[in-house]
C-alpha cells in the first residue's frame, strides 16, 4: 500500500473515531485535545505527501482545514502553505494567508511576503520596504535563495529567529519537511 493511502486510512479512522459532532464543537481548539493529535498528524502527513506526488490542490485543502481546526498553528502548517500558495500562485489565498498571521517573523514568512507583494507590485514601495524588514530579520536567508550557499541536508534540531539555522531549514522546508519515501 502507498504512503498517501495508508495516511488517508489514518486520517479516515480519526474522522470515525473523533465522529462528526466532535469536529463542530471542537474547531479551534483541536491542538489542545489530545485525542485529536494523531488525526491531526495524519493529516498533515497525507498533505505532505498529496503534494510530492503532485496533487497541489487536494495538498493544499488540507493544510487550509488543518489551519481551520488548529488556528493556532502548533504543528507549523502554514509556513507549507505559505510555501505552496507562493509557488501555485494562489495569490488571494495567500494574502489571506499573511493577514491572518500577520506577526508572523520568521525568515520564511517575512521573505515569502516580500516576494509575494514583488510579483504582485514590482519594485514598489511597500515590496521594497518589505525586503528590508526580512533582511532586518535574518540576513543569511539572500545566500540560500541566490544559491551562494547549499542547503543542509538534516534539519537541525533547533532554530531561532534571525540565526543561520534558521535561514537554510525555513527556505529548505518544501525538501526537507517531505516524507522520505512513497
Amino acid at each position: 500500500m502507498a504512503m498517501h493511502e495508508l495516511y488517508q486510512k489514518g486520517v479516515e479512522a480519526g474522522e470515525r473515531a473523533l465522529g462528526p459532532r466532535f469536529f463542530e464543537e471542537e474547531v479551534g481548539a483541536f491542538w489542545g485535545l489530545m485525542q485529536t493529535r494523531p488525526y491531526m498528524r495524519a493529516r498533515h502527513g497525507l498533505a505532505l505527501t498529496l503534494w510530492k506526488l503532485g496533487a497541489r490542490t487536494e495538498a493544499i485543502a488540507h493544510l487550509q482545514e488543518l489551519l481551520r481546526l488548529n488556528p493556532h498553528d502548533n504543528q507549523g502548517t502554514r509556513y507549507s502553505l505559505v510555501s505552496w500558495l507562493f509557488e501555485t500562485g494562489v495569490d488571494e489565498e495567500l494574502g489571506k494567508l499573511f493577514a491572518t498571521y500577520g506577526d508572523d517573523a520568521a525568515a520564511e514568512w517575512t521573505y515569502t511576503q516580500a516576494l509575494w507583494t514583488f510579483r504582485l507590485q514590482g519594485a514598489s514601495r511597500q515590496a521594497n520596504q518589505l525586503v528590508r524588514e526580512a533582511y532586518r530579520w535574518n540576513t543569511r536567508v539572500p545566500a540560500y535563495l541566490l544559491g551562494s550557499r547549499q542547503l543542509p541536508q538534516e534539519l537541525p534540531r533547533m532554530i531561532g529567529l534571525g540565526n543561520e539555522r534558521e535561514a537554510g531549514q525555513r527556505r529548505g522546508s518544501l525538501i526537507l519537511n517531505q516524507p522520505a519515501e512513497l
